[in-house]
């Protein structure tokens, strides 16, 4: 090959190449070799020279588009996702015969000429007089590269693809411009390599180790001399040559390459007659590209993966720049996904709702103290056909990341947070309130964060059952989803109190926007996230430290540096004792209360059932102290008009779904698999205060007691426990004024 002279600068044969490339080239050689006449001459090459020694640095290193490996807690693949199927190989690991075989039918004089092959050129220029027309190019292998470079840098562009192959002058100068200067920078064998690695050989493979596995299953350094022939003829005409499409047409193009060689002294010509004589033997791979090919139903946390690089500001300044940055791939990224929990989550939400009921379910899982997501799993496989039921909402996350637009109404599952509120403020678990099975309070009794009130009118609202009324403390309270006795609670410990401890513990809206300050969130009016709900509890499961979710651990570039990722925050929210009084609550809830098919027998647990109006949503969200999960079934198609009274989920009957008996066996099954043979850590203990039996009351034990265990009603004639309202404002409507939970 030409090399420099020691004094630097060209060769003599270079500086010729240089002068007819850029001179010549440029008018009317160009013209007859590859141009149309009409025109071409139109196109002078002014000032082509200037800034001749001056070569764009992606033309020696350009970024090549590959696919990102997205991997799980254990490095095992979850799925590989490309724009460009692609992995860059170096020269050491493509087979020999491969090289040889697209050096002889592409340029065989690669090693002899410079960047430009002046004898090709007139070889061509003479046949294409003789045909009379344009039917023979003498684009050398290096000019063929750098047209590759600027195809690839133009994407999937189609403006940007037509600028860098259009058939003008100015582009072929250009071309011939920066062959020259790849040729003195990289060396023939780096322009080999990179050729090998950029060119496109058809059925969605970029570069020879693509296209090796695509067509014959196999990695690039072990193809035969007929196997490399048949990718090496494919280059001029990935379409035309495909061999999965037309075996014949590719026979005989992959026959001329094997001829080739053996004229060039590649391979001797017995050893291209035994090859040619072999029929083409194709062991194909199918391309398995996206989340759609992920593994144990978790194409829902890849897809979320992705929308974590597409938005969070730490991939990029701008959505363009992340965006870059994921198509251009070649990245491996491991996830915080656990293997078994997925396989946990994945069997749970498929085993009690099947892919074609009317309702859905999601269930996702957190580890409680490090913020990580373990699993991810719907009821409905991850896809875009519709006719199998696929869907590609992500029912888990948030809008922004791939959910729904606004979340679910969450139930009586935030009913937690209301008395962890109350606890902070230092109110009693012995706290007890007596009412009816129906409760209308004045909502100007409750405040906003800005100290208004929080609206005019009574808010009405009643228990799921008319047997419900009585007096309850927070235990009891809790363990039977009492709805009036938290619409006080929440009264007693502020409006604004509660929410803003909804916030503390990771509590955030499907769609986004703040919390609204109503009455009702008590009652699970707002909208959130079956992750928002998974990271709420794992609060609790921490004792009382909120660590924000996160899905990703570590991602390594192509060059294999690595890229800093989002870390979990944390931040405490409560303190230990009121989350371990949490904690000593919800385990009611799973031993006595409404999620008894829920309960785990071998561990600590503890978690608490919802359900909305009209049952469109049903929730069960629980935990121990190493996992958080929260269950989520309900309407995910449309205007959530399925309400889930009489109604066939999973081939079982329902006269009406609630949090216990469908979400909470779902819980149940995703919690025993991801903890199977795992350690068994106790709650912290505590003693939780009782309000006292009712009856010791009325014989009139009250008298020096501690007042934790006085119960808000001082006797029968007082139902609210010295809370005085206009007259006829005891009672109500059914239901709440907003959309609150009204159910276990």
């Amino acid at each position: 090959m030409p090399k420099k002279r020691s004094g630097g600068g060209l060769t003599t044969t270079q500086q010729a190449a240089k002068f007819l490339g850029v001179a010549a080239l440029s008018g009317a050689v160009l013209a007859g070799i590859a141009l149309p006449a009409a025109g071409a001459l139109g196109l002078a090459a002014k000032g082509t020279v200037e800034g001749f020694d001056e070569i764009p640095s992606n033309l020696k290193t350009p970024p090549l588009s590959q696919r990102t490996t997205i991997l799980d807690s254990d490095g095992g693949l979850i799925a590989t996702d490309y724009s460009r199927d692609r992995t860059v190989v170096p020269l050491k690991d493509i087979s020999p015969y491969m090289q040889d075989a697209i050096i002889a039918i592409e340029d065989s004089r690669f090693y002899e000429h410079g960047a430009v092959d002046l004898k090709g050129i007139l070889r061509a220029m003479n046949r294409n007089v003789q045909a009379g027309g344009a039917t023979q190019g003498a684009s050398t292998l290096t000019q063929q590269y750098v047209k590759n470079v600027f195809v690839e840098e133009a994407g999937d562009d189609p403006d940007k693809v037509a600028q860098a192959t259009q058939q003008t002058l100015g582009r072929k100068v250009r071309e011939l411009k920066y062959a020259i200067q790849v040729e003195e920078e990289l060396g023939k064998k780096k322009i080999l390599e990179n050729y090998l690695n950029i060119t496109f050989f058809g059925q969605q493979a970029y570069g020879i180790e693509a296209a090796s596995q695509r067509y014959f299953s196999k990695h690039a350094k072990d193809l035969k001399v007929e196997e490399a022939a048949l990718l090496a003829g494919l280059v001029q005409s990935p379409t035309r040559y495909d061999p999965v499409n037309d075996t014949e047409e590719a026979t005989k193009r992959r026959n001329i390459v094997l001829q080739r060689m053996a004229a060039v002294g590649d391979i001797s010509q017995d050893e291209a007659a035994k090859a040619i004589a072999n029929p083409i033997k194709l062991k194909v791979s199918e391309p398995k590209n996206g989340c759609i090919t992920a593994v144990s139903g978790s194409g829902f946390f890849c897809n979320y993966v992705r929308q974590i690089v597409l938005n969070d500001p730490a991939f990029g300044k701008t959505g363009e720049e992340r965006a870059k940055l994921w198509n251009l791939g070649g990245l491996t990224v491991k996830t915080t996904l656990d293997p078994k929990a997925q396989r946990a989550a994945n069997e749970a939400a498929t085993s009690k709702v099947n892919k074609d009921d009317k309702v859905a379910a999601s269930v996702v899982q957190v580890q409680p103290g490090s913020g990580k997501i373990l699993s991810m799993a719907q009821s409905r496989p991850y896809g875009l056909d519709q006719k199998k039921h696929q869907t590609m909402l992500n029912l888990g996350v948030s809008n922004k990341m791939g959910g729904s637009t606004y979340g679910f109404q969450v139930g009586s599952t935030f009913k937690p947070i209301t008395a962890a509120a109350a606890l902070e403020k230092g109110i009693s678990p012995a706290q007890s309130f007596s009412t009816g099975w129906k409760l209308s309070v004045p909502q100007n009794s409750y405040r906003n964060c800005a100290g208004s009130p929080a609206g005019g009118g009574n808010w009405d609202l009643q228990n799921e059952m008319e047997s419900e009324k009585g007096s309850w403390d927070m235990t009891g309270a809790l363990g039977k989803s009492i709805n009036t006795y938290f619409a006080l609670l929440e009264q007693k410990a502020g409006l604004c109190e509660t929410v803003e401890m909804a916030k503390k513990v990771g509590y955030e809206r499907g769609d986004g926007k703040e919390i609204e300050e109503h009455t009702s969130i008590t009652l699970g009016s707002e909208v959130s996230t079956p992750l928002s709900m998974a990271s709420v509890y794992a609060t609790f499961a921490n004792r009382g430290t909120y660590c924000s979710p996160i899905a990703i651990e570590a991602i390594i570039d192509p060059d294999g540096k690595k890229i800093d990722v989002p870390k979990s925050e944390c931040s405490r929210a409560m303190s230990e004792p009121t989350a371990d009084t949490i904690s000593q609550m919800l385990k009611g809830v799973v031993e006595d209360g409404t999620g008894t098919l829920a309960g785990l027998t071998d561990r600590d647990n503890a978690g608490k059932t919802g359900t909305t109006n009209d049952r469109l949503d049903a929730w069960f969200v629980g935990y121990t102290p190493n996992l958080s999960t929260a269950v989520w079934v309900g309407d995910d198609i449309g205007e959530k008009t399925t309400k889930m009274f009489n109604i066939t989920i999973g081939g079982q009957y329902y006269d009406k779904v609630c949090g216990g008996c469908l979400p909470g066996p779902i819980w149940k099954i995703a919690m025993t698999g991801a903890l199977s043979a795992s350690e068994t850590p106790s709650f912290n203990p505590i003693s939780v205060p009782r309000a006292k039996p009712k009856e010791d009351k009325d014989k009139g034990k009250n008298k020096g007691r501690d007042r934790e265990d006085i119960d808000e009603k001082p006797g029968t004639d007082d139902p609210l426990g010295g809370i005085t309202f206009p007259p006829g404002i005891i009672g109500g409507n059914d239901g709440g004024t907003r959309g609150g939970g009204n159910g276990p």
